[in-house]
């Protein structure tokens, strides 16, 4: 078997799972899991037929890009914090707490701006208005426009 992408990339055939089976365990469909593979977050070996073969501990890789990418982080973020895992075996706790611990603070960022993002749902598009041009609560004459394009009170962080 060659590896696909990576160097440290091993799987042994007995222990490895088809792109189908790949798939079905981790609920991410498999082209996505291609295009993991070809942006270097995740690889596989190559069984005598050409067909792919990921190593067990790519479940848990798979998993945690899933993760980072509901926290909002891009593939080539993902991408950097995943080069500092072993590719040989699945992670230990540790070194998953120190992977994690980085993206606490953006963790914390994200749901203080969902919490503003919910009062805001009853304070502005609750009233009816849909508008930031008429909204004569949140920005009376327009106001904002002046300060540039997009959701002012977004951007600046007003609220």
């Amino acid at each position: 078997m060659t590896a696909s992408c990576d160097p440290h990339c091993s799987t042994a055939p007995a222990a490895s799972l088809t792109i189908g089976e790949m798939a079905e365990r981790t609920g991410v469909a498999a082209s996505a899991l291609r295009f993991y593979e070809e942006r270097g977050l995740i690889c596989s070996g190559r069984s005598e037929s050409g067909h792919r073969r990921f190593a067990r501990a790519t479940i848990r890789r798979v998993a945690f890009i899933a993760f980072a990418q509901r926290i909002g982080l891009t593939l080539d973020e993902i991408r950097t914090a995943m080069d500092q895992l072993p590719h040989d075996r699945a992670p230990v706790a540790a070194e998953w707490e120190a992977l994690s611990s980085m993206w606490r603070e953006r963790v914390e960022m994200r749901i203080a701006e969902l919490e503003r993002l919910k009062r805001s749902l009853s304070e502005c598009i609750g009233c009816g208005c849909l508008s930031l041009q008429r909204c004569a609560v949140l920005n009376p004459g327009d106001r904002l426009a002046s300060d540039g394009a997009g959701p002012r009170y977004w951007v600046d962080d007003r609220q």
